[in-house]
């Protein structure tokens, strides 16, 4: 087993995000964590520490790596609803296909666990909630400038919305919800705060 001096620590907790993401931190065993990266258990714990540590830096390293670049690509794009959308279409494309297909997200699935009622984890999941609202409400900010978004319609209060559309393509994909049956809820989410076309 590779000594703690010896070893990558970015690229262990990458494959340990990949862990709790896939299997939920409560049924993955320290042994699969072992598994997992190649370490023995005195090189994790003097690295990171137990378990409960490892899940969180785990989570700290899912935000910063894979939602805050999302979250920031939509935050500045100037084209208002299309940008929403296409973040949307993206997001189930991700849940559903490919590599990480009905892994879910994996701070939606801490969300739904036991774990989210420890104070750091609860931290961690404040801030991704807090930078997707932000994320959704400077986008829809774009959007009633452009005229886009249906009379009456609050960016603050869509946003709250759209966030919880969010959370449930994260879960409901993790279910084994097909693509199509996602998009549709999201593209009668969007109807309902567009602006109508003028009538001829």
């Amino acid at each position: 087993m590779p000594d703690v001096k010896h070893f990558d620590p970015d690229a262990a907790l990458e494959a340990v995000v990949r862990l709790f993401w896939r299997q939920g931190v409560a049924s993955t065993a320290m042994q699969e964590v072992v598994a997992a990266t190649g370490l023995n258990r005195s090189s994790l714990y003097s690295t990171f520490g137990g378990k409960q540590e490892l899940y969180v830096a785990s989570l700290h390293r899912y935000l910063e790596n894979r939602s805050q670049p999302m979250f920031v690509r939509l935050a500045e794009d100037e084209r208002g609803l299309p940008a929403v959308e296409e973040f949307f279409l993206g997001l189930i494309k991700a849940r559903c296909m490919g590599e990480y297909a009905r892994w879910g997200c994996m701070v939606s699935n801490a969300h739904a666990g036991a774990e989210n009622t420890d104070a750091e984890v609860a931290r961690v999941l404040d801030r991704h909630h807090r930078g997707l609202r932000d994320a959704l409400h400077a986008a829809l900010v774009t959007a009633r400038t452009r005229g886009q978004l249906a009379k009456g319609v609050d960016p603050a209060a869509a946003a709250d919305v759209l966030v919880l559309v969010a959370y449930g393509v994260n879960l409901r994909s993790r279910a084994g919800a097909d693509p199509e049956t996602l998009q549709h809820s999201v593209t009668t989410a969007l109807a309902s705060i567009t602006a109508r076309p003028p009538a001829r």
